[in-house]
């Protein structure tokens, strides 16, 4: 088991699962829609809107979470797995630099981000 790739998926979970808990009790339970804007002329459906979205990044990541966890199964990576491993880890980076930026630091998140990132870039070298 390459401890880096499992970590990175283990986090990977756990980061889906804080994500879509926290967002729905620190944001759409107190989320009015009073202040929404209407999408297809109703302000509960955008809120459903964003509920979707929301949890879509969850399931994003624990998607890739999966892909990793099997390849840390993987005694040698081949090419192929290797390439794709590399792809899940610029995407995590990708990911960090957004949320560093976009929350100016204040979001939590860039930090678990950056730590997949770089736990992807461990388990390959």
């Amino acid at each position: 088991m390459n401890i880096y790739l499992g970590t990175a998926a283990a986090l990977s979970l756990l980061g889906g699962v804080i994500h879509s808990v926290l967002g729905e009790r620190l944001i759409f339970r107190v989320l009015p829609e009073a202040g929404l804007p209407e999408i297809s002329g109703s302000r509960t459906f955008t809120k459903r809107i964003l509920r979707l979205f929301w949890h879509l990044v969850s399931v994003a990541w624990w998607g890739l979470a999966a892909m990793l966890w099997g390849m840390a199964a993987i005694p040698n990576l081949d090419a192929t797995a290797r390439w794709i491993a590399s792809l899940i880890g610029l995407t995590f980076f990708a990911s960090f630099v957004v949320a560093l930026v976009g929350s100016r630091g204040r979001h939590f998140a860039w930090v678990v981000l950056l730590l997949i990132a770089l736990l992807v870039w461990l388990g390959l070298r």
